[in-house]
């Protein structure tokens, strides 16, 4: 599914955060807009990157059973519901999901990361 068809995604431009809010070791759970679209947003190198917070499998927020959502390594996002993993830079599933997370595009603008491209 894409970003755009959740019923609550938010417009684009909508502003998430503060871009320095956003470290490289702590993805932010946010959510933003009409009824409350759930956000994961992380730094990956100099870009950051975003995916609806919804493990495929269930569709339950990555954070739902706590807030260590990067492996070791910090290449990878996981599920704290049920163990998934997903490729941090693409969301593409790596372990326990048959698909991938939903990216949302994102650009930083006024020291904010907003929905969509710049």
């Amino acid at each position: 599914m894409a970003w755009t068809d959740y019923r609550s995604a938010p417009a684009p431009g909508t502003p998430i955060c503060r871009a320095a809010e956003i470290t490289a070791v702590h993805p932010l759970t946010v959510t933003t807009g009409r009824g409350g679209f759930p956000l994961l947003v992380l730094r990956d190198g100099d870009t950051i990157r975003a995916f609806v917070n919804a493990c495929p499998h269930q569709y339950l927020p990555l954070d739902y059973r706590g807030t260590t959502l990067l492996s070791a390594d910090g290449t990878r996002l996981l599920c704290t519901a049920h163990g998934a993993s997903f490729d941090k830079s693409t969301g593409a599933a790596i372990a326990g999901a048959d698909c991938g997370l939903d990216p949302v595009p994102v650009h930083v603008a006024d020291g904010m990361v907003c929905i969509g491209g710049a």
